[in-house]
């Protein structure tokens, strides 16, 4: 396994009175793709929120236990949370651009960490562009604007949104869900591509999807972590009956 770039240790979260996550410990590797299974409501995105501290906008929400990305417990009085959102880019559901040019939206981070340079910003826009494999379609368009883009388009925007600020980790909620195939294929080619540069965690609930493009697999129940390992194995020899029964179609 490479290096451990997030690590969990009894991650547990408290929605008010309901437990959504319960004592779940695990390590995420460096520079691979991570993918998040189980069925709705079993607490896989309230996870990945833990991960950039997403969940702290939500009233009522109380966490213990540590997520460590680095070595470092991002949940430590002493960290800057807008620093950490920083090196953690993160691409929902349905794709979100704002109602702005295609430039302005991959400028817009730059811009408010301080970079006003024109050419630099410039080089930025094109760079961010061209690692989301949208460079060629959008090149002649980016006066234009963003909401005027294709739905498959769009989330690529935003994942090159996300790369503009040089993230170290990219996290991912079904960021193929609301697309058709020939778009979601285009996504699932950037994230091979992307693992080269950057640790990705995603979330799916497609099956075919995790066992196509995951290097490691989490099964997720009732808010608890049931097992975890590379995702051949997890899918073609889990060791727990109900993982098995998941992937099966047993249930959920």
């Amino acid at each position: 396994m490479k290096e451990v770039k997030i690590e969990t240790k009894d991650l547990t979260l408290h929605y008010g009175a309901k437990m959504a996550l319960n004592s779940v410990s695990v390590q995420i590797p460096e520079k691979q793709v991570t993918a998040f299974i189980g069925p709705s409501g079993c607490g896989k995105s309230t996870f990945l929120r833990t991960l950039n501290r997403m969940n702290d906008l939500i009233p009522n929400v109380h966490i213990s236990g540590e997520v460590l990305i680095d070595g470092l417990n991002i949940y430590e009085k002493r960290i800057d949370v807008v620093n950490l959102r920083k090196k953690i880019g993160m691409v929902f559901q349905k794709s979100n651009p704002f109602a702005k040019s295609v430039f302005d939206n991959i400028a817009y981070g730059p811009r408010i960490n301080g970079i006003h340079n024109t050419k630099k910003l410039h080089e930025i826009v094109e760079t961010a562009l061209h690692r989301a494999a949208i460079w060629d379609e959008v090149k002649d368009r980016l006066n234009d604007s963003a909401l005027a883009l294709s739905g498959g388009q769009q989330q690529r925007l935003c994942i090159a949104r996300s790369l503009a600020v040089e993230p170290e980790i990219i996290l991912m909620d079904e960021p193929a869900s609301a697309l058709d195939p020939i778009s979601t294929g285009k996504i699932e080619e950037l994230i091979f591509e992307l693992k080269k540069n950057y640790t990705i965690v995603i979330v799916t609930h497609n099956m075919q999807q995790a066992a196509r493009i995951s290097d490691f697999t989490a099964f997720f129940y009732m808010g608890e972590l049931i097992e975890f390992g590379k995702t051949r194995k997890l899918f073609t020899a889990p060791e727990i009956k109900q993982t098995e029964d998941y992937i099966t179609g047993r249930f959920g």
